[in-house]
């Protein structure tokens, strides 16, 4: 496989940073991740943090190289990360599990599929157009369906915020798992929390990956998000990739920009998804303005070597 990849995640207006991302790949198979942490709830970035470590360890145990069966591996993990928030909920005698929203995407043999719980979106780009694009689990988005209110004035509703399906929860999520769709070279994925798109419409976000790349593209759309926002955004993070095409080992060049996953050793995860350690501080556990600093470096690090890995 061959893609161009690019994530970022900005705190805006807020505290703390409750928005986790990442991606993972092996020879065969690539899953990207965004969970956005629920602010109304206690820890809702332990809740996003646990979550893309479940989905991630399932990952690495199951794709050997390619996912056996996709649709499950989503629901199930899925699934896997709403009973470990609850193991963490009764662990440190929570009154409630932390919760929240999800967007995952799986691509192998050309083929992307994806699934989502609560408002976190995917947008399928292809030719300057929005292609295809996950439906909201908001209230909001069951007024707009019911035409009781207008599409425009849904960013502004008191009850924007409020979303019916997450993870953590006293009732087990809904996981709407997308029909397969046949990747095109240029074709532009983008996974997302509601603090980037909140303040955009469909228009922009197509117009900001037209005819540039995925790592110019995500950073100028960020900012035009906060801008929007203004001094009380969201956290706004994004994860997108554009496919460059399946190849044999014959097309990968020695020095090309997209990742080239055939250069990946057999039985190799690469990985920017930081994983808790032996000895390490828990995600419950606070971390010191240098402990912050040093896990930021360490997964700007692990982006580089996996970007070095398959781009030599």
């Amino acid at each position: 496989m061959r893609f161009s990849v690019y994530q970022e995640s900005k705190k805006g207006g807020r505290r703390v940073n409750q928005d986790r991302m990442g991606y993972l790949y092996t020879r065969d198979s690539l899953l990207m991740l965004v969970a956005d942490g629920m602010g109304g709830h206690a820890r809702g970035e332990v809740a996003s943090q646990l979550t893309l470590q479940t989905l991630a360890s399932i990952y690495q145990r199951d794709a050997k190289p390619l996912l056996a069966d996709p649709v499950r591996f989503l629901e199930d993990s899925v699934l896997a990360a709403h009973r470990e928030l609850h193991r963490y909920r009764a662990e440190h005698s929570l009154p409630e599990a932390p919760r929240t929203t999800l967007v995952a995407c799986i691509v192998q043999q050309g083929v992307a599929i994806w699934a989502h719980v609560g408002d976190s979106r995917l947008y399928m780009i292809r030719g300057g157009r929005i292609l295809d694009r996950t439906i909201d689990h908001s209230r909001v988005h069951h007024l707009v369906q019911s035409g009781l209110i207008r599409a425009e004035d849904a960013k502004d509703h008191p009850e924007r915020n409020r979303i019916f399906n997450c993870i953590g929860a006293y009732v087990a999520p809904t996981v709407e798992v997308s029909r397969p769709v046949a990747l095109r070279n240029g074709d532009t994925l983008l996974l997302c929390s509601d603090g980037l798109w909140g303040t955009l419409n469909d228009r922009q976000v197509a117009d900001a990956f037209a005819g540039k790349t995925v790592m110019r593209a995500v950073p100028e759309l960020m900012e035009l998000a906060l801008e929007l926002g203004g001094p009380e955004s969201d956290n706004c993070t994004g994860v997108a990739m554009t496919w460059a095409g399946t190849e044999s080992m014959e097309m990968v060049p020695p020095s090309e920009s997209p990742v080239s996953t055939l250069l990946i050793p057999e039985g190799t995860v690469a990985s920017t998804i930081q994983m808790p350690r032996v000895g390490e501080p828990g995600v419950d556990e606070e971390l010191s303005e240098d402990q912050i600093d040093e896990a930021v470096a360490e997964i700007q690090k692990a982006i580089q070597r996996s970007t070095k890995l398959v781009g030599k």
